[in-house]
């Protein structure tokens, strides 16, 4: 009889503007197992998009990630993180405004919250932004499932990025 090899996942939690083109990154990121997106670090329970859309409840379009740390480092996650998105613009992201949009970490470990820093610090000692790198790195709070049409949005259409 075969073994079956039972992966222990991790979750790492990212917000960097519009969820739709965040998500689309990392679920083709080799060792990530599956994503979905939702709405993390505010304070109304249970928020529909049009609640965060409001900019009131303090949420953040968020992408949570379960990954295999055995096939993907969260250092690599990281890294596409910082890739993908402008982490100096204070609650924007292109023409998407508002904090919902803002630049974000969500560590779900004291190593996340260590490598997290870690990698923040190297990003601004690298001299590759001219200005101050403003995301936040804060712990992982309830992750509120954005709604269905959301989950794999690019992908159900046929597109690979937002914009055209």
């Amino acid at each position: 009889m075969e073994k079956t090899h039972t992966a222990m996942l991790e979750t790492a939690t990212f917000g960097a503007g519009c969820f739709w083109g965040v998500e689309e990154l990392f679920a083709h990121t080799q060792g990530v197992k599956d994503t979905a997106v939702g709405y993390m670090g505010g304070t109304k329970e249970n928020p529909t998009y049009e609640d965060v859309c409001t900019d009131k409840t303090g949420h953040a379009e968020a992408v949570q990630v379960k990954y295999d740390p055995k096939e993907v480092l969260y250092e690599k996650l990281l890294n596409i993180f910082w890739e993908n998105h402008d982490p100096t613009t204070p609650n924007r992201q292109g023409p998407d405004t508002g904090t919902q949009y803002r630049s974000v970490v969500f560590f779900h470990s004291k190593d996340q919250e260590r490598i997290a820093k870690e990698s923040k610090q190297k990003l601004e000692a690298s001299g590759k932004h001219k200005k101050p790198v403003v995301t936040e790195i804060v712990p992982a709070s309830t992750f509120w499932r954005a709604e269905e049409y959301h989950q794999r949005y690019l992908e159900k259409r046929g597109l690979s990025t937002c914009h055209s």
